[in-house]
């Protein structure tokens, strides 16, 4: 089929980068932005910019939220179909309490789950959440969205499409392939040193185009493969199902077992016992770890089997300072408060999984480290940006002379993933800062608008790059390019002045106070603008320069 293996790998290159660069471009870019999620989030949720807070006290101020609690009335509406008889108005029977919280965290987020009666599934759950602010308790209104950690971060895993993890198998596929395609692209290009130092920006479009894809993707080659492997190995229990498959009765045994060896119940007495002092078990959690010369904050604290003489109180260590996703847990009998178990040390298979996890997650306090990671994911971005651009300047002009349509469709849909991903971001951080705090009865969840924003936007940019695409079948540039990196720069500025408008947290503000997290997210989003008016103005000079070359062909011609 092919005259050598090099040319293999290079068909195998271009088409599997072509038709799944367009996925890998959103797991590349809001991966990026998620490694500032909660900064994101403080920017879009006003009420949360204070200082990150610890875990607060269980018994003085989680307990009676816990208490309190009841699930959500979305995650309830789920249920219809999934119980025999009617759906129970209150849910009694608590299966588990869990707070989590991070370095970077002002907010607490809190969660319950419970047992549904006449569930047909008797693993079947509802839950219930709520964020709250750990210095007094106050909930924050459910429907603001966390749009940096509920919105950004699952999209560049899962593209938000939850239905039986489709999303989550579109780019495990995607990331494999993506290894397929890095090892092919180091085949094809044989004098990679070279291509390291070489970039001719005032070449044409097609070289430089190719210029550039080829030192980001060496540049960044190492962040790319480790990556897409971290990432397929994080999600491998989804890639790899154990419980819904023939293997269940075998899963279900293997967590029974464990539950016998660490001590920790499986299931519940059907006894109710009463909740000693939780805090009291954070505070002995707190003296073993400094004990081992590991003194720091909880960062996730978990109650199982609620109420239940089996319930137990697992309290995690927040492990920010070191990259290993460990939590060091240790375990208390709830209603005495008695040590039921300390997690032993790592089997070294474990050890480099919780490596692996914990680089990619990246919950360690390294900040300079974060931005390698921001920095690592833009140039995969443009690595694979410039992809597009190339596929498209090697053939338009074939395309254009033979009047096919396939490269001008291949190009409007490079534009809406490029340029129209900011778009389609920019407009729901707009929407954020214009929606009132409260709406009117019957509208959706403030939440929601916010969401339908964001795809509003990207469907716009689509329409918008394929009406504009007529040029790429002449051999021409599209125009929509340039056109979509001025409306990026103008809808940065508008985002940067509606949160000083509505907030007051203007830039001297935010930069004179230190508070970085909102300072952060205005600065990204004036660079971001800064470098789409230098992109517009690059295009425009070159649309004049293909535009005074095709004059001057005609009148050649003519004369």
């Amino acid at each position: 089929m092919f005259p050598n293996f090099r040319l293999a790998m290079a068909w195998l290159h271009t088409w599997f980068g072509l038709v799944l660069g367009f996925v890998l471009m959103v797991v590349f870019f809001f991966g990026a932005l998620s490694v500032f999620d909660r900064e994101i989030d403080r920017w879009a949720i006003p009420a949360s910019r204070f200082a990150p807070q610890p875990m607060p006290s269980f018994d003085r101020m989680l307990k009676p939220i816990f208490a309190g609690m009841q699930p959500n009335k979305e995650n309830v509406a789920l249920l219809q179909g999934r119980v025999d008889g009617p759906i129970p108005e209150r849910f009694d029977t608590v299966r588990s309490w869990g707070a989590y919280t991070t370095h970077r965290d002002p907010v607490l987020g809190i969660f319950a789950n419970y047992e549904v009666p006449g569930a047909k599934d008797p693993e079947e759950g509802v839950w219930g959440t709520r964020t709250i602010d750990p210095r007094s308790g106050a909930a924050l209104p459910d429907d603001r969205l966390k749009i940096g950690s509920q919105f950004f971060y699952p999209l560049h895993y899962s593209l938000n499409l939850n239905w039986m993890s489709l999303g989550t198998w579109i780019v495990g596929f995607a990331a494999l392939t993506m290894l397929a395609a890095l090892v092919s692209g180091v085949v094809m290009h044989r004098k990679i040193f070279r291509e390291f130092f070489t970039f001719r920006p005032k070449k044409a479009t097609q070289r430089s185009a190719l210029d550039l894809h080829n030192m980001t993707g060496v540049v960044a080659l190492p962040f790319h493969f480790f990556f897409a492997f971290t990432g397929l190995v994080i999600f491998a229990g989804i890639y790899f199902p154990v419980g819904p498959t023939q293997l269940n009765p075998l899963h279900e045994l293997h967590e029974k077992l464990e539950a016998q060896e660490t001590g920790l119940p499986h299931e519940r007495a059907g006894v109710a016992a009463p909740l000693a002092s939780v805090d009291a078990m954070v505070g002995e959690a707190q003296r073993r770890w400094r004990d081992k010369g590991m003194g720091g904050e909880v960062g996730f604290l978990s109650l199982q089997h609620v109420g239940d003489a089996n319930g137990y109180v697992s309290v995690y260590r927040a492990g920010t300072d070191r990259i290993a996703l460990v939590g060091e847990g240790i375990h208390f009998k709830a209603s005495t408060g008695a040590l039921l178990r300390e997690d032993p040390p790592q089997s070294a298979v474990d050890s480099v999984n919780e490596f692996l996890t914990g680089l990619h997650l990246q919950h360690f306090r390294h900040w300079l480290l974060r931005w390698f990671y921001v920095l690592g994911g833009l140039a995969g971005c443009v690595c694979i940006a410039t992809g597009f651009v190339f596929f498209v300047e090697k053939r338009k002009k074939q395309h254009a002379r033979q009047g096919i349509q396939g490269v001008r469709t291949v190009d409007a849909l490079a534009v809406t993933t490029v340029t129209g991903m900011l778009v389609a971001a920019l407009g729901m951080l707009i929407a954020n800062r214009l929606l009132p705090d409260s709406l009117p009865a019957g509208w959706p969840a403030r939440g929601d608008l916010e969401r339908y924003a964001f795809w509003a936007g990207w469907t716009l940019a689509l329409v918008h790059a394929l009406w504009r695409s007529a040029p790429v079948a002449q051999g021409r540039s599209n125009p929509a390019w340039r056109e979509q990196c001025v409306a990026v720069a103008g809808l940065a500025v508008l985002a940067v002045a509606l949160n000083w408008l509505t907030t007051g947290d203007h830039l001297w503000k935010t930069l004179g106070a230190g508070y970085w997290p909102v300072a952060g997210v205005d600065l990204f989003l004036l660079a971001g603008a800064g470098i789409a008016v230098l992109a517009a103005r690059k295009l425009r000079r070159r649309t004049a320069g293909q535009a005074a070359g095709a004059g001057l062909a005609r009148e050649t011609l003519h004369a």
